[in-house]
């Protein structure tokens, strides 16, 4: 007669670095705002679609809803994305209580200033989310 094994007992898989106990979310990375800046000059830009990528997969991955990367990177081609990820970001701020959110889709209108504009768009976004982050306890860039 052959006896079958005891089931293992089941465990509870450990929370990742990237989602602190408790929270059940996954965590984005906080950013240097003139790393972020500095890159995108460097590269030309390049880096900004790389940062623009990551940051709506971040969004989306914490939120659970809203566009993928894909979509996202693409709306900036007509000039949707710079109202759109601002408008994700200022919707976390807003479903952890906050009233007054540091951005929101009007922080698109940034992009419209010549020359500075993008950079002054790219450091609110990047600047809300590093405090967003860090207020789930990220670890720091």
């Amino acid at each position: 007669m052959t006896e079958t094994p005891a089931p293992a007992p089941e465990s509870t898989p450990e929370p990742t670095p990237a989602a602190p106990a408790g929270t059940g979310r996954p965590l984005g990375r906080q950013r240097g705002v003139g790393f972020v800046i500095v890159l995108t000059i460097v590269t030309l830009g390049i880096y900004s679609l790389y940062w623009a990528w990551v940051s709506f997969s971040e969004v989306k991955r914490y939120r659970g809803e809203g566009v993928g990367p894909l979509v996202g990177i693409l709306s900036f081609l007509i000039l949707v994305g710079y109202f759109l990820l601002p408008q994700y970001v200022g919707k976390m701020y807003s479903s952890e209580g906050q009233t007054n959110p540091p951005v929101s889709g009007l922080t698109g209108f940034w992009i419209f200033l010549p020359y500075v504009g993008g950079f002054v768009w790219l450091a609110k976004i990047q600047g809300a989310l590093n405090r967003f982050w860090q207020s789930k306890g990220a670890p720091a860039a």
